[in-house]
């Protein structure tokens, strides 16, 4: 049986985090405070390529925090990427903590399809 499933991204798993900054060849993230332009974030920073400042995630909250002043300090497109690999990893984490398989998929259109194979009968 298949579903499709529509994901609403916060940022609340540090490993899933690790495991897209992993994925996308960056560094890895760091705990700690992190100057912004005009507020300092605490949580964990996330360097994207040649963005002046990091993203920050509060895992608590699942918010980020970033300032690309408008695409001038970071292209919009590195945090989507960044996203779409959160999302990815944090799906695979929680589908293999339940036991399921994942297999993974990248289409032409530049998205992901994650299908998760559950063990033992339908769901």
């Amino acid at each position: 049986m298949s579903h499709i499933v529509e994901i609403k991204t916060e940022v609340r798993n540090e490993a899933a985090v690790q495991a897209a900054c992993s994925r996308l060849n960056l560094p890895a993230a760091t705990q700690g405070t992190f100057q912004l332009y005009s507020s300092e974030e605490t949580g964990l920073g996330i360097e994207l390529p040649h963005w002046k400042y990091p993203v920050v995630a509060n895992t608590e909250t699942g918010q980020l925090r970033y300032d690309n002043y408008e695409g001038r300090w970071g292209a919009e497109e590195f945090l989507d990427q960044f996203l779409q690999g959160y999302a990815v990893e944090a799906a695979r984490i929680e589908a293999r903590r339940k036991g399921h398989s994942v297999t993974e998929q990248r289409l032409d259109n530049g998205s992901i399809k994650l299908t998760v194979s559950m063990s033992g009968g339908a769901a």
